[in-house]
């Protein structure tokens, strides 16, 4: 359906209302024209929310099948744009629930050696590989310490500080007051920095490579 309607003159103008219409008509192109605004952004959401690229992938697909499926109900009292990531981020962080409850009770099994390894994230656009390099430490310490703090400050963070949505756009994607949205981005960027503040503690408390190489030498020596 993707390519259909990327060749199609007719949509490609229309604003998110026009084609919302269309499809409440049944236009399935008009809705398709919807998702590749928007399908990148939602997917980028439930990545950080997650932090797995394939349950984001999953959850993309979900949100905009289950707004699909709705349209005909959608009333217009927010953008669609809205309306949608309020299903995506409410489908991510029912999915970080369901995942910790498995998470408890496979840990009570699991070996010892076994332990969840966190995916990083790299900027390829950087214009040197130890420029790449640096930028690609930094995003991996970032994403790693956002998974780290709870799922529903994770959201605000996400949406205010990466997606740019405003206080308003906030409340309504996750329907609590503006003023419940505000003191949560200020508790989550409280508790991101701890996070950031405690990986930076251990990675200079870490020894490096030539550390070890002299400490060796004053052994045997």
């Amino acid at each position: 359906m993707e390519a259909a309607v990327r060749r199609d003159p007719i949509t490609s103008h229309l604003d998110d209302a026009s084609l919302v219409q269309q499809a409440q008509a049944g236009d399935v192109q008009a809705f398709g024209r919807l998702v590749l605004r928007y399908q990148d952004r939602v997917y980028n959401t439930c990545w950080r929310i997650c932090r797995s690229t394939e349950d984001a992938a999953d959850l993309t697909q979900e949100a905009f099948l289950k707004a699909y499926r709705a349209i005909g109900t959608f009333a217009g009292k927010s953008s669609f744009y809205t309306w949608v990531f309020r299903i995506a981020v409410n489908l991510a962080l029912s999915h970080r629930k369901r995942a910790k409850l498995r998470l408890v009770t496979s840990l009570d099994d699991a070996p010892d050696d076994e332990s969840p390894v966190a995916q990083r994230e790299a900027d390829t656009r950087s214009p040197s590989p130890a420029a790449r390099a640096e930028d690609g430490e930094m995003h991996a310490a970032v994403a790693d310490a956002l998974g780290r703090i709870d799922e529903h400050h994770r959201a605000v963070l996400v949406l205010r500080d990466i997606e740019g949505f405003d206080y308003h756009s906030i409340a309504e994607v996750l329907e609590i007051t503006v003023g419940t949205v505000k003191s949560r981005v200020h508790r989550a960027r409280a508790a991101l920095r701890v996070e950031l503040d405690r990986a930076m503690q251990g990675c200079r408390a870490k020894p490096s490579d030539e550390d070890d190489d002299d400490e060796r030498s004053r052994q045997t020596g």
